[in-house]
């Protein structure tokens, strides 16, 4: 039984508020969602005669959008959600506005993600105090080191009520601005994806996918793309241009194992402890994920020892390839345990609800 049906009191109304790089105006986020496909990219693309540039907006946008349907499918036994919104930089004194009229008995939340808010750099100081004014609340999931490279930061941080953030520690003139009582979670980013979205394929085909990113091919990425294709032949399978599509993810459950290369580059301190959030949604999908250390990375260790992935040392060739075997070998029971254990613990729904109702 929850705490608020321990208490007898009626679960509490909260409406999410999620800024969008690729909204405008403020609009209901199922119907974003429904226009997103056919959404026009031609006028944030530099130069829409470069296909390479345009397909990289439709994978971002396409990116985004799930972060929109994550947070508009958010369900906490203690809290009613009700229908999320969307809004981008012409859409926020919308939300201002709207809020002029918030019911007594609702509880509003902004949320941005990654380095969104600097899309609003200079209104922080006078939307800050104004956010407060009318009781809305700021929840802020920052994924690489933006306490260090977001400028508005420090604006920023007087005026949120929760920061999960991917860099330790945060910078001390950031984190000495964040007021008394906000919420602090140090966590990289995890699966964008509705928990449980995607069925559980009881028998997929025995093979390995190597999930690549905008980084391309590296030399590092080429020896290893070179390795698995010659260890496991007609069972390896490649992506290395860009991260797959959005659309395209759920079919990658026909086979049993990804590779999740090294992903972010772990150059500083304070990203030392992160790792790309491929192993995350790999496991969502049912797959086993296989994850390289890199050479500072220590994020997904806890997730290793609990089998709920299997890791090997940054640029050990033999190491990757007995980690994928062992992958292969997995048995159905233990690939099950992996993708509940993803979809319960490891999307950005369920990281960000436990916040939400602690502080609603």
């Amino acid at each position: 039984m929850s705490a608020g049906a321990d208490r007898g009191s009626a679960p509490r109304r909260v409406r999410v508020f999620h800024y969008c790089s690729w909204a405008e105006r403020l609009e209901d986020a199922q119907v974003f969602l429904q226009r997103l496909p056919q959404l026009d990219l031609s006028k944030r693309v530099a130069d829409t005669n470069d296909l390479g540039m345009v397909r990289m907006a439709r994978l971002d946008c396409d990116w985004h959008g799930e972060n929109a349907r994550a947070f508009a499918a958010l369900t906490h036994p203690d809290l009613v959600f009700l229908p999320a919104q969307v809004f981008g930089a012409l859409g926020v004194i919308e939300v201002v506005q709207a809020a002029q009229k918030k019911p007594a008995d609702e509880v509003w939340w902004m949320i941005f993600m990654g380095q969104q808010p600097q899309g609003l750099a200079n209104a922080w100081p006078k939307l800050g105090p104004m956010l407060k004014r009318h009781g809305i609340r700021l929840l802020y999931y920052a994924f690489d080191e933006a306490s260090r490279t977001m400028p508005c930061f420090n604006d920023l941080a007087p005026w949120l009520d929760v920061l999960i953030h991917d860099e330790s520690p945060l910078a001390e003139a950031g984190a000495s601005r964040l007021k008394p009582g906000c919420r602090l979670e140090h966590r990289s980013w995890v699966a964008n994806l509705v928990p449980f979205a995607v069925p559980f394929n009881e028998a997929p085909e025995p093979g390995v996918l190597f999930l690549g990113s905008k980084l391309g091919l590296t030399a590092h990425r080429q020896r290893q793309i070179d390795f698995l294709q010659t260890r496991f032949k007609d069972r390896f399978h490649a992506i290395h241009d860009h991260s797959l599509s959005v659309a395209d993810r759920a079919s990658v459950n026909r086979w049993s194992v990804s590779v999740c290369p090294e992903g972010r580059k772990f150059a500083t301190p304070a990203m030392a402890a992160t790792h790309t959030d491929r192993p995350f949604w790999s496991g969502c999908l049912g797959l086993v994920p296989v994850s390289e250390d890199s050479q500072l990375g220590g994020r997904l260790e806890s997730l290793h020892r609990a089998r709920h992935l299997i890791r090997y040392p940054h640029g050990d060739l033999k190491a990757l390839g007995e980690a994928c075997e062992r992958a292969l070998e997995v048995p159905v029971e233990v690939r099950r345990q992996i993708y509940t254990h993803y979809n319960q613990h490891e999307t950005v729904g369920q990281v960000v609800t436990p916040h939400l109702a602690a502080s609603a």
